[in-house]
């Protein structure tokens, strides 16, 4: 896989919840006050439609913020628009779309807060547990490289394999060591991932494919563990330009989108219960945008 179509297809496969694409909204100033002492700010999202967005608008209407949401009709239109001034924050991307976003534009765009991750999960129809996979067993992940990796990365969590250095959002299969690692892994199309469950002891399914595979996302035996720094780069952010990074304003938004049980109950409606709220630390999202930045440097 030439390392250009790496990057392609981790742009493509954002873990995001699948949206409706709307038509972009008029661009306009950025943030402004009002003689109320009301603060407007202009977030651009990927999916206005989506039913949380108008309970976060109404907790943050609460508090004395006017949020005006600025949909945009496809993951490649709001970082420009940041980054131009368009909107002062958008919320549609996880830390590893940031940071190729950046590397490839020149830009400095970085993460004021986590939203949530939406796992990716490791299934089995023969084994109702991760322990009772036996040693030599074959589990299938989904051969796309961004998938790929993450897969890799789930079955390490899960102490099923080992990677060289710990594992990377770019690992491959040639990373496992083979003597540290208790089962066998084979590549597969990510649409057979699902079909493969009755030849191997366990499948990684994308989530596209889950309910057509007639799973739940509450069957996986395991997941990405969020606690794990490994999955952090796949943690969704709001996201803002450098200098207004310490803008208290962003940081109450975040507060909102993150404390408003309301807001936490439809994201995880929203999603068939795939989400997982977060809370991260500012300071562990930076570093893990400055870590993957490095990696997309270090490749060329």
């Amino acid at each position: 896989m030439k390392k250009t179509s790496l990057k392609k297809s981790i742009l493509a496969s954002l873990a995001v919840v699948p949206i409706a694409a709307l038509l972009a909204g008029c661009a306009g100033p950025a943030s402004e006050s009002t003689e109320s002492e009301t603060e407007t700010v202009k977030i651009g999202v990927v999916g206005a439609s989506d039913p949380y967005w108008e309970i976060y608008v109404d907790a943050a209407a609460d508090e004395g913020i006017t949020v005006e949401l600025v949909d945009f009709s496809d993951y490649n239109q709001p970082n420009p628009a940041l980054a131009e001034g368009e909107v002062d924050l958008n919320q549609f991307q996880h830390i590893i779309y940031l940071a190729d976003y950046n590397e490839a534009n020149g830009q400095d765009l970085v993460p004021v807060g986590a939203t949530a991750i939406y796992p990716l999960g490791l299934y089995s129809t023969q084994y109702e547990n991760v322990e009772d996979i036996p040693d030599g067993a074959t589990v299938a992940v989904p051969n796309d490289p961004s998938n790929l990796a993450r897969a890799l990365l789930v079955l390490q969590s899960a102490d099923l394999i080992t990677l060289d250095g710990g594992g990377s959002a770019y690992s491959t299969i040639s990373e496992i060591d083979e003597a540290e690692s208790r089962v066998k892994v084979t590549e597969l199309d990510p649409t057979l991932t699902a079909t493969s469950l009755p030849d191997v002891a366990a499948a990684i399914i994308n989530n596209d494919f889950i309910v057509d595979s007639g799973l739940e996302a509450t069957d996986a035996i395991a997941q990405d563990d969020p606690s794990d720094p490994n999955a952090l780069p796949y943690a969704n952010i709001f996201a803002a330009r450098a200098e207004d990074k310490d803008n208290e304003t962003f940081k109450k938004l975040v507060e909102i989108y993150q404390n408003t049980p309301a807001v936490t109950e439809a994201v995880i409606e929203h999603s068939g219960g795939t989400a997982v709220m977060l809370t991260t630390p500012v300071d562990d999202l930076v570093a893990s945008l400055k870590t993957v930045q490095e990696q997309i440097a270090e490749q060329g």
